[in-house]
């Protein structure tokens, strides 16, 4: 908008100067339209020409009256004699020559004008103007400052191990004699790893929102260009920008997409990404020392990266910024609950609890969904009601209330979620079951939540074994209750033969084929690695892997039809209460595992009321999913 504006300006001026010029050239022009030489003589010869301006040739005569005229002489020898006989006042004045400002913008201005256009639309090829009609090769680094920049430490929350490492960076730069009297040094580049949304591109923000040092800020793909040799180019004017300005940080971010790998081949060795990657490398750590200049990167891709970026003496150091434990949740739930308008009853350690695997960004989105929540029900305070229905929302879906189905095809719906709830209950290495629902969510028709009572980093063998299980409860609750099959466990079965395969070929959980990988990791084909695969599997092995497979995919359906055919009459209630509810709790669920009649719901939304239970002719207002 800026450039526009300026742009704007400068065209303005220019029409303006050109108009006071032209303006100043047209009142040279007569002011009435010239007469014909042998009328002007008839005027005269009449009398009623009063007085005579000669201008070279040009006549400008004043009548009787007071009106001027004027008309043009052909070279007429006689023409004073002729006024001066019929007594006309003669004037004489030299012809006035055009100024000099005049003639240049009359003999320069189509040229000038063919310039301006062709600067104007080369400025914007580059982006708006950025740098002139030759910024190829610029750096679009931007740099910023105190006042551009105000988050700090304190805006970080959840990974204090993080913060303490890069911490040290805004030491160094402040009192670099605190290390170097040691014999240490600062690293050259600190490269931020972690998942999505876990805060990465934050904490380098709070890294220069605490050091009093310039902060120059870019994406790895403002470096690649539709011109050969830009990105090396302004690779180069970023880190000399950022030696003037020494000590300084600069900042990659998603440094992946100039970072990857080099030899893949395609592309030959005069492949973009790699004279950019190369040009990189070499600034690190290259004849020329950096001093003073420290880079930060961040990646969620640390596996494509290239060997030789991740080296000490270019990347010395990798800060890893994991997910979020029960704590770090709760740190990062009161930093963002500061910016709304909370209720007494909101409490953020039970949030936390209730939200495992959430990331920094997730628990942002939770607390803003928790706000708009209580906006359409026009609350002045932000209650827990509000988080809760925002964690439904986030880990099961949106409500999708407006579908209607038949009553048959919901009745099996919630024998479906009965079958999931009653193994999971059942079986002791399953995480407890938060919420149970019929009402359809996102892209399902029904959803079990299960939510895991502690956080936990890695699997054994009986919990998967059990989540399969889990995984069947459903198919097999619409077989014995329903006496049929349906799609919606399209995608249990998916997950669960997923399982079974990971067990089997990747984490050496089966008896019958031992601890050893078979087949390699089938990740994403990308630049900088090879396209071709190579089988180290033979055709017998695989077959006794899918035999292996089946067996564990058999023995823990056997497990759960077992399981749900002992307990009928504990699915029959619990298919009824999802039927006349739609949505179950925890309290409810034990409350039918222990053999009593489930309580009623706690909270009702006004919005929607509590239906009263189906008959047998009504349709439901939910529609049919499967988990």
């Amino acid at each position: 908008m800026n450039n526009m504006m300026k742009n704007l300006v400068i065209w303005l001026v220019i029409g303006l100067v050109l108009m006071t010029v032209f303006n100043q050239f047209n009142t040279r022009q007569a002011v009435q339209a010239p007469m014909e030489y042998s009328q002007f003589i008839e005027e005269v010869k009449s009398g009623r020409i009063a007085k005579v301006t000669i201008e070279g040739r040009q006549l400008k005569a004043t009548t009787n009256d007071g009106k001027r005229v004027t008309s043009y002489s052909p070279g007429d020898i006689w023409l004073v004699s002729d006024l001066l006989k019929y007594g006309v006042k003669i004037e004489a004045k030299p012809e006035e020559e055009p100024s000099l400002l005049v003639n240049i913008f009359v003999s320069w201005f189509p040229m000038l004008l063919l310039i301006g256009v062709w600067v104007f639309f080369m400025r914007q090829m580059q982006g708006g103007g950025r740098g002139g009609a030759f910024s190829f090769g610029k750096s679009r680094a931007r740099m910023l400052d105190e006042s551009t920049n105000t988050v700090t430490f304190a805006d970080v929350a959840g990974c204090e191990e993080a913060k303490e490492e890069v911490s040290e960076l805004v030491d160094f730069l402040r009192d670099p004699s605190k290390f170097q009297k040691l014999g240490g040094r600062i690293p050259r580049g600190v490269l931020m790893v972690g998942s999505p949304g876990t805060g990465k591109t934050l904490l380098a923000r709070a890294i220069a929102g605490e050091a009093k040092v310039p902060f120059f800020s870019i994406s790895g793909s403002d470096f690649v260009e539709m011109f050969v040799g830009v990105g090396a180019a302004r690779v180069r004017d970023m880190f000399e920008q950022a030696k003037k300005s020494a000590p300084c940080i600069v900042f990659i971010d998603e440094i992946d997409a100039v970072g990857r790998q080099r030899g893949a081949g395609l592309g030959g060795g005069n492949d973009e990404r790699e004279q950019t990657l190369n040009q990189l490398l070499v600034e690190m750590d290259g004849f020329e020392a950096n001093v003073g200049v420290i880079v930060i990167a961040a990646t969620n891709r640390p596996d494509v990266l290239d060997p030789a970026l991740m080296r000490p003496g270019r990347f010395d150091r990798q800060v890893v910024v994991p997910l979020p434990d029960i704590r770090g949740r709760e740190q990062i739930l009161m930093v963002h609950m500061r910016k709304v308008p909370l209720a007494p009853d909101v409490k953020a350690d039970i949030i936390a609890r209730g939200t495992p695997g959430f990331s920094g960004a997730d628990l942002a989105n939770l607390v803003n969904e928790a706000a708009l929540f209580a906006a359409r029900k026009t609350k002045r305070l932000v209650d827990m009601e509000d988080f809760e229905r925002a964690k439904d929302k986030i880990m099961m879906g949106a409500e999708r209330r407006s579908m209607v189905m038949p009553v048959e095809e919901r009745r099996n719906t919630a024998y479906h979620e009965s079958g999931h709830v009653l193994v999971a209950k059942m079986l002791p290495k399953t995480d407890p079951v938060h919420k149970v629902t019929i009402i359809p969510r996102g892209r399902a028709l029904g959803v079990t939540m299960q939510l895991p009572a502690e956080d936990r980093y890695s699997q054994d063998r009986d919990r998967l074994l059990n989540t399969i299980a889990v995984l069947f409860g459903g198919r097999i609750a619409e077989e014995i209750f329903m006496h049929q099959m349906t799609t919606g466990a399209s995608n249990d079965f998916e997950r669960a033969t997923d399982l079974a395969r990971r067990m089997v070929t990747q984490w050496g959980m089966s008896d019958v084929m031992g601890t050893m990988v078979y087949g390699d990791n089938e990740g994403e084909v990308f630049l900088g690695r090879s396209i071709t695969t190579h089988k180290n599997v033979s055709e017998d092995t695989l077959r006794q892997v899918d035999a292996e497979i089946r067996r564990i995919i058999d023995t823990q359906y056997a497990l759960a039809r077992k399981l749900i055919e002992g307990n009928r009459d504990k699915v029959e209630v619990m298919a009824a209460a999802l039927l006349e509810w739609e949505t179950l709790d925890a309290d409810q669920l034990n409350d039918i595992m222990a053999g009593q009649p489930p309580r009623p719901p706690k909270i009702v939304a006004p919005s929607t009321p509590t239906p009263p239970p189906p008959s047998d002719n009504a349709p439901s207002a939910a529609a049919p999913a499967a988990s």
